[in-house]
């Protein structure tokens, strides 16, 4: 049965469903994020399309140590602030711990739980009383079974909306594949299902300590989702993703992003049209 939505309510804002979460996977500095969301924020004028920017004001589960983190969460939400003056689109990115739900709840529209942390309570709890929508990344761990027992959590400590991004499972070492049972799953559980694209495609970790990816993958686990009801759609972008200081192996390039979307945008209004069917 499909379930999906027809609208999001966002900081006293509604969107038509799909909506779009774009942008690049870290803030790389302010002028990049700044250039990145105004050609996003172009994209969705055009096209009327629904879009949130992400980006995390720190990485804090790099392979390597070493590896770069982003700007931290101060500078982070000042640069996240400005995008949404800006550009006026909403805002989302992740947060780490329930002192940092507080402060990144008074900027961003749309809080995430990163997917290794959403087993962790308090901050699912914490992040809920914020007030703000919760983006739950589901952990490459769980089965599309498990997920209600996350989302119950956030709905009884008073979430105003949940919505779980479903990035695959793991399958064996450094591989990851995708349920398409979990759309219809989650949203029985009351939750939105947001589709993440990229991270879908991504070979975590490996011999060098170094996560690759299969970026030519994207396209069609993107349409597979829409066929299959997603309420929305996660994708990292980025003008050049082989220099992309975080996940660039999996990031779509971001000259292509209009193209991508005349791919998939069909498809999500056709599964809207046509009748449900049960069996």
């Amino acid at each position: 049965m499909l379930t999906f939505r027809d609208h999001f309510s966002i900081s006293g804002r509604s969107f038509p469903a799909p909506i779009w979460i774009l942008g690049p996977d870290v803030i790389e500095d302010e002028g990049f994020a700044l250039e990145v969301a105004h050609v996003i924020a172009e994209i969705a004028k055009n096209r009327d399309l629904p879009v949130i920017y992400k980006a995390s004001y720190e990485k804090a589960n790099r392979s390597r140590g070493s590896s770069f983190r982003g700007p931290g969460i101060e500078r982070g939400l000042e640069v996240l602030a400005r995008i949404r003056e800006e550009t006026g689109l909403p805002v989302t990115t992740d947060i780490h711990s329930e002192e940092q739900a507080k402060l990144a709840g008074e900027i961003v529209d749309v809080l995430q739980i990163p997917a290794f942390l959403c087993r962790q309570n308090s901050l699912l709890e914490a992040t809920a009383a914020t007030g703000r929508v919760v983006n739950l990344k589901k952990g490459q761990f769980l089965s599309p079974w498990d997920v209600a027992s996350r989302v119950e959590v956030l709905q009884q400590a008073g979430a105003v909306d949940v919505w779980v991004t479903e990035r695959g499972s793991s399958f064996g070492y450094h591989r990851l594949v995708n349920d398409f049972r979990s759309i219809p799953e989650t949203q029985k559980s009351g939750a939105c299902l947001i589709f993440d694209a990229t991270h879908s495609v991504q070979t975590p970790g490996g011999p060098d300590g170094i996560s690759g990816g299969e970026r030519h993958f994207i396209p069609v686990l993107a349409r597979a989702a829409a066929a299959a009801g997603a309420d929305g759609f996660f994708l990292e972008v980025h003008p050049d993703p082989d220099k992309a200081l975080c996940d660039g192996p999996n990031a779509l390039p971001l000259n292509r992003l209009d193209e991508f979307l005349q791919h998939i945008i069909p498809i999500t209004e056709v599964v809207r049209k046509i009748p449900d069917l049960t069996l």
